[in-house]
Parts: structure tokens; sequence; C-alpha cells
């Protein structure tokens, strides 16, 4: 069975710092994309960043220079660094695993709010 569990949301003020981590299981975690989304009440959920399984990334422009992705193979565990945080990245965070003809996961979302 195939769980991916999300930690690490919180309420935070405006220009703080949160670290969400993912830890993924039941699944080879090195042969997985790993993503981040994120989903606004009454927005539509988006992409926030990628870090692919050799470690390249890409990061949406909103959160470009604010956020980091980064990924511990060894311990199936994928993070996302927040920093200089808005009222606006107030959303709940979904963690997404991704390889092609494998299928895609999702975890249940932990809650980043941001206060001003």
């Amino acid at each position: 069975q195939v769980q991916l569990v999300e930690s690490g949301g919180g309420l935070v003020q405006a220009g703080g710092s949160l670290r969400l981590s993912c830890t993924a299981s039941g699944i080879t975690f090195s042969g997985y994309i790993m993503r981040w989304y994120r989903q606004a009440p009454g927005k539509q959920r988006e992409l926030v960043s990628t870090i692919g399984s050799g470690g390249n990334t890409y990061y949406a422009d909103s959160v470009k220079g604010r956020f980091t992705s980064s990924r511990d193979n060894a311990e199936n565990t994928v993070y996302l660094q927040m920093n200089s945080l808005k009222p606006e990245d107030t959303a709940v965070y979904y963690c997404n695993a991704y390889r092609a003809l494998y299928g895609q996961y999702w975890g249940q979302g932990t809650q980043v709010t941001v206060s001003s």
C-alpha cells in the first residue's frame, strides 16, 4: 500500500519560514518525480515545485527564490523549505509522487496559514 505522509504545516507570520516534509512508503521512491502542489480556498490546485529523481528542480514563478525543494532518497522523504512566506502562500499543501507508466499518488495535505 502506497502512502505519502506530509508534515510541517502550521501557522506562521508573514516573513517567516516553514519546512514541509513528505515521507513515502510502498514505492521505489528514488524512481519518482516528487511534486508539491497547493490549493487555496476557492482556487484550483496549483503546482508549486518539482524535484526529479536526479535532483533537478522546477518552481512556480510565485515561489521562485523563496521556496526550495530537496529530497533524501535514503529516507524516502522530500522537503519543501519555505522562506519569506506571504499571506498569499496560505493553502493546503499536497505532496505528489509521479512516475511514467506507474501512475501518481497523493498525500493527504497539510495546512499552511500565513498571517499578515
